[in-house]
């Protein structure tokens, strides 16, 4: 079942004047939307304190292109991700009495548990007492759009981030085709440009004030463009969550007691406005989340009325 996030108009409105600018056209999730272009403001000059997790190990190619990327452009940034390759796993919570955690080296540390493990313990006790001013999660291997994005560890790592009141961007590097190693590596270049550029522009238009409006994040989906994975991509649309699930699960019976499990991709047109949409056209997919799961007034209508005169 997909997790629809539903926002009200003015969190929408808000993410789209925030990225117009960075990149041609902006669509919104039910219309578009023409703003006059702000002039290019300079670059605030003091730095984000930046918790930086994922869900493929502290050691991955993603996080550590992101580590390297947002510090060059005069970021403090402290990695605190999963130990091991915690793909999949949502928003996943240990229950465990103890955990491990290592600190390899300065500015990292790795928690043996989920993304949400790793930004809890960071929030905790890395930055104890001072809360960071944005948990990046990724880059991700990979896509996590439509329903991949409901059990994705990074935007997983997001979630826990924003649900303890601290704004949060999950990124995401890929398309919807089998990932190439080569390729994907390379675009997460491109990926991670962009995401100093949304930074830059939500602490401006921030000031002093939170980079995103409360219980909010971003989950951000960039496309692998070109034969070498480097090109630019067509442009950045605010999106919504495709509600398809793209894979779907696929048990085989091997007769003993035990089933095979592997899926199998089952890829409808893509929703108008949607994630899915802005990726497959090239375009930087940016969908506003929340941590919760609520669906909004219109479908809480419904469901009351449906409710209405039921008894226990």
């Amino acid at each position: 079942m997909s997790r629809k996030r539903v926002l009200p108009p003015a969190v929408l409105i808000l993410c789209t004047a925030a990225l117009v600018g960075t990149a041609p056209a902006v669509a919104s999730p039910q219309t578009t939307r023409t703003l006059a272009a702000p002039v290019a403001p300079a670059r605030p000059a003091t730095p984000l304190r930046i918790l930086l997790t994922n869900d493929d190990g502290y050691n991955a190619p993603g996080i550590r292109k992101a580590f390297k990327r947002l510090t060059a452009a005069g970021h403090d940034v402290t990695i605190v991700a999963p130990l091991t390759n915690q793909s999949g796993t949502g928003t996943k919570m240990s229950n465990a009495p103890t955990i491990t955690v290592k600190h390899p080296e300065p500015k990292v540390w790795a928690v043996d548990g989920s993304p949400g493990d790793s930004v809890a313990f960071g929030l905790s006790e890395v930055f104890e007492g001072r809360a960071p001013d944005l948990v990046v999660s990724g880059t991700n291997f990979g896509p996590n759009v439509a329903g991949l994005a409901t059990h994705s560890g990074t935007v997983g790592g997001a979630v826990a981030a924003v649900e303890s009141g601290v704004p949060a961007i999950a990124l995401s590097t890929g398309g919807l085709s089998a990932p190439d190693p080569v390729t994907t590596v390379n675009a997460m270049g491109p990926t991670l440009d962009f995401a100093v550029k949304l930074i830059d522009r939500l602490r401006t238009r921030a000031e002093s004030g939170p980079l995103l409006p409360k219980g909010v994040g971003l989950n951000v989906n960039h496309p692998v463009v070109g034969a070498d994975g480097k090109g630019t991509a067509a442009g950045v649309s605010t999106t919504f969550q495709d509600p398809q699930t793209v894979l779907e699960p696929d048990f085989t019976d091997s007769g003993d007691g035990t089933w095979k499990v592997g899926v199998t991709v089952d890829l409808r047109p893509a929703a108008k406005g949607g994630d899915l949409e802005a990726v497959g056209t090239g375009r930087i997919a940016v969908s506003p989340i929340s941590a919760n799961w609520n669906t909004g007034a219109a479908d809480h209508a419904v469901t009351a009325a449906l409710l209405t005169g039921l008894l226990p």
